[in-house]
């Protein structure tokens, strides 16, 4: 047995892993191409200051988890670890800030070095969606819908709760910051290092620590809502009245939080309790500074990412594969005809395969192990006459079928 297993982190899609992955890809980009979206593929990699500029300097990402290297002309590359930045990237290196709306969705992997655990990998999935171009809450209330309508539509909506909140435009952001450093510094005592070190670069990161010390004292803390403008305030009611209107139930959470100053208005989560620490399933929000960051002009947008593990996990059951079908030939001379009902069958979009070698028990044999609905089986005999031999592997009847017919028989 070999010792070589999947890097730390990784792992393998096959068998009914990769049913549910795909179902949950092809269900995603179904509803986002209903919606409007069109899918974009951007590079597993991209120039370090893609993601450097974006994430922020001082994020944990960056800092710690980002897979970047040096290749060999010396430039600094980075394996993606998330996807909207690379479609603001391409947004503006393609020349499309001047044909907006921009509806765009994606799906594929990513890649962080962090601690690996139930739902999270090194090398991960996830769909995706960004709106770009639209100020209006409304923009916000759709990107929501269609990914409630995404969750419907794979059968784990009943297990999610989305949570909203607002982190308000620019004026209310300064004043909620200059709130929190108050409330913070006279707390610091109790604070981790790494919430002390927030403190003095990004103060709203701390409202998103994990430590239970940490926790105790943000449980205190002032929420935005006595900070926002008049306009900043109207704008996260017209959220809540058009998410009513597009039927999505939502609860309101005052801590979710993004640390990064291109963020504004909505913050969302859709969160479960089935997947134990990993609660989140699909998160986003509104993030207008970020194609500027890119070199592009301002441009508003709101967009959310869902992880393909954790969305898979919480299926109750794989997509089921449709039978197949087995194409049994006896002996040699019978293989040609064999062949062309095969391949009539999969031009019906019929599943069908036949076993290379073997008698006919042994090719039984394999049609019972593969789970096939129908065994076709053709003798010289029956060739002769035109006909295959039809037998139904559940009910165990068997009737002879002209060899134009089989296909429209067990379609």
């Amino acid at each position: 047995m070999t010792d070589l297993q999947p890097a730390r982190g990784t792992h393998d899609l096959i068998g009914d892993y990769q049913r549910r992955h795909q179902h949950v890809a092809d269900t995603a980009r179904r509803i986002a191409a209903i919606y409007g979206f069109d899918e974009w593929t951007t590079p597993i990699f991209e120039d370090t200051r893609v993601f450097s500029r974006t994430l922020g300097e001082t994020s944990d990402v960056v800092m710690k988890e980002m897979y970047s290297f040096e290749d060999r002309g010396g430039e600094s590359i980075t394996l993606r670890p998330e996807g909207t930045a690379g479609v603001c990237r391409a947004l503006v290196t393609n020349g499309l800030t001047q044909s907006l709306p921009q509806k765009v969705f994606y799906a594929g992997p990513m890649f962080r070095y962090e601690r690996p655990q139930k739902g999270r990998y090194r090398q991960f999935h996830q769909i995706g969606l960004e709106l770009i171009g639209p100020s209006e809450p409304l923009a916000d209330a759709e990107v929501i819908a269609c990914g409630w309508d995404i969750l419907k539509a794979l059968g784990v909506a009943q297990d999610a709760v989305l949570e909203v909140n607002t982190l308000g435009d620019a004026e209310s952001r300064a004043a909620y910051r200059e709130a929190l450093v108050g409330y913070f510094t006279a707390h610091q005592g109790g604070l981790s290092k790494d919430s002390l070190a927030r403190l003095e670069r990004n103060p709203m990161r701390i409202l998103d620590s994990k430590d239970d010390g940490d926790r105790k004292i943000v449980a205190e803390a002032p929420t935005i809502a006595a900070h926002l403008t008049e306009s900043a305030a109207t704008f996260f009611a017209r959220l809540q009245e058009h998410l009513a209107r597009f039927g999505v139930p939502f609860q309101e959470n005052p801590r979710i939080v993004r640390g990064l100053d291109y963020y504004g208005h909505t913050a969302f989560e859709f969160v479960t309790t089935k997947l134990g620490a990993q609660g989140t399933v699909m998160a986003g929000g509104r993030y207008d500074g970020l194609v500027k960051e890119m070199g592009g002009p301002s441009t508003p947008a709101v967009g959310w990412a869902a992880g393909m593990e954790r969305l898979a996990m919480l299926m109750d059951a794989p997509p089921v594969l449709a039978a197949p079908v087995s194409v049994v030939p006896i002996g040699d001379s019978a293989e040609v005809a064999a062949l062309e009902v095969l391949q009539s069958l999969r031009a019906a979009g019929i599943r069908a395969e036949m076993s290379y070698r073997g008698n006919l028990r042994r090719r039984m044999e394999r049609a019972n192990r593969i789970g096939a609905r129908a065994a076709v089986i053709l003798g010289d005999d029956d060739i002769a006459n035109g006909v295959a031999q039809v037998k139904d592997l559940t009910a165990g009847t068997q009737e002879a079928v002209p060899l134009s017919q089989v296909a429209a028989r067990l379609a």
